[in-house]
């Protein structure tokens, strides 16, 4: 602090010009913020002071008193992305062709700031969070601030509410981030899952091997909608129930592969349903941060206008979607695989009684196989999923590999191949686009700490 005194001291005793208070004022910001790094240094009988507390994949604790906790955490990757494999468009069922924008460019694809704890009981817990979406600047939703509330009563039961992921398939149970992939699902899983949304839920155990979640919420995506795009229904219901009958676990949350190395064969049998009635309005734009949304298994979406046939308009319709999944890990290999059926119908609007249908039916699996060449340290996989649909039957294979250099989750590194048939989902976050057909190579350098 004496350099402080005296620079202000001589700056009082000098009648400064503008420019030289300007180039003053940033010497003395220089000064402040390099003093505590000077003050800091320890000398040779003194050690470093620290504080906080860290753990992985939970991130930082910075603030525990008796009233509350503070955690912070980071998710981001940095990803090359190369789509030069991929045909230059597509024709859809319905005879329409359709450019498809290659691309190979490198993004920060995204970046994730979480702040949790407990607020006056350690029952009573929060998380907010801050979520960008940066290969979609300055389109809807880009940058996303939120979170929820939760009450914890017991292991039984505990209660939230705000926004969250409706846990219609496995991988919006909460294992994000701990897939094989980096931040993208197989086709089939990311066709038929419902997303986020704003509702109420209750989660617990019914034993120590059988758990369940259920959520009431707004819709089946509502990031990109804003509160006036919605119904007035609040109708959009999903569940899951899951049974651990070996071990009464499956990893980290649940999570894809087997990192932890099991020694004692892990198993898990999930089942899930969602129910939404779902309107032209409420449904996000093609380029939507989380791109969910009624399709086809040509990649077209259910809304748009004239789709089927001239002067005809889907605006109302109701989705239906149970899924099973299964899946068995031992000493670093695991195979694991899900099932989908997904039912349309209800549907109104304009010309509607002109359709010689009146429901929609697609079914679909995925099937992945990984396991740890080096253990906790290098992990291969290979994937296949499949859409049986109406308008087109869909693939996509996936061989994979992860290495992880500090030998846990916190750091990852991930080189990835695709070879998409017609796949009818995408988006800019996302390797792959709508209707993409041929091959992707993307690689990814993951931090979550």
């Amino acid at each position: 602090m004496t350099i402080f005194k005296e620079a202000l001291g001589a700056s009082e005793r000098i009648n400064l010009s503008p420019a030289s208070t300007s180039y003053t004022m940033f010497l003395f910001l220089v000064v402040m913020l390099l003093s505590p790094t000077i003050n800091a240094q320890p000398g040779p009988d003194h050690e470093e002071e620290s504080f906080g507390h860290y753990t992985p994949n939970a991130g930082f604790r910075v603030v525990n008193t008796d009233k509350g906790t503070l955690n912070f955490k980071l998710f981001t990757y940095l990803r090359y992305l190369n789509q030069l494999g991929l045909d230059t468009s597509y024709t859809n069922a319905f005879g329409e062709t359709i450019a498809i924008d290659r691309r190979q460019d490198m993004q920060v694809n995204k970046v994730n700031m979480t702040f949790n704890g407990w607020i006056m009981s350690p029952k009573f817990r929060y998380l907010f969070y801050v979520w960008t979406n940066n290969t979609a600047q300055g389109q809807s939703a880009q940058v996303v601030v939120a979170g929820n509330l939760q009450y914890a009563f017991n292991d039984h039961i505990t209660i939230g509410g705000g926004i969250n992921a409706l846990p219609g398939v496995r991988s919006t149970e909460g294992n994000f981030p701990f897939w094989n992939a980096v931040d993208n699902r197989m086709g089939a899983d990311e066709f038929f899952r419902p997303s986020y949304t704003t509702g109420i839920w209750a989660k617990g155990a019914v034993t120590k091997k059988l758990r369940y979640q259920v959520m009431l919420g707004n819709n089946l995506s509502q990031l990109g909608i804003d509160a006036g795009q919605l119904d007035a229904g609040f109708n959009t219901l999903s569940a899951a129930l899951t049974f651990f009958p070996t071990t009464g676990e499956f990893g980290l949350n649940s999570n894809f592969g087997d990192f932890e190395n099991h020694e004692k064969m892990a198993t898990r049998i999930g089942a899930h349903y969602s129910h939404s009635n779902e309107d032209k309005q409420g449904v996000p734009t093609t380029e939507a941060f989380e791109n969910v949304a009624i399709r086809l298994s040509d990649g077209s979406v259910i809304f748009t206008p004239d789709l089927f046939g001239p002067g005809i308009q889907v605006n109302n319709a109701t989705y239906q979607m149970i899924s099973f999944d299964g899946g068995v890990k031992y000493r670093g290999f695991a195979l694991e695989g899900e099932y989908y059926f997904r039912r349309i119908n209800n549907l109104e609007g304009n010309g509607i009684a002109t359709l010689n249908f009146d429901k929609l039916l697609d079914n679909g699996f995925q099937v992945q196989a990984s396991g740890m060449i080096i253990d906790k340290s290098l992990q291969c996989y290979a994937t296949y999923s499949k859409i049986n649909g109406e308008y087109g039957d869909p693939d996509d294979i996936r061989l994979g590999l992860n290495w992880f250099p500090w030998h846990n989750h916190v750091v990852r590194w991930n080189v990835e191949f695709i070879h998409a048939n017609r796949i009818p989902v995408g988006g800019l976050s996302l390797p792959f686009p709508v209707g993409g057909n041929g091959n992707i190579v993307y690689s990814n350098l993951l931090v979550n700490f």
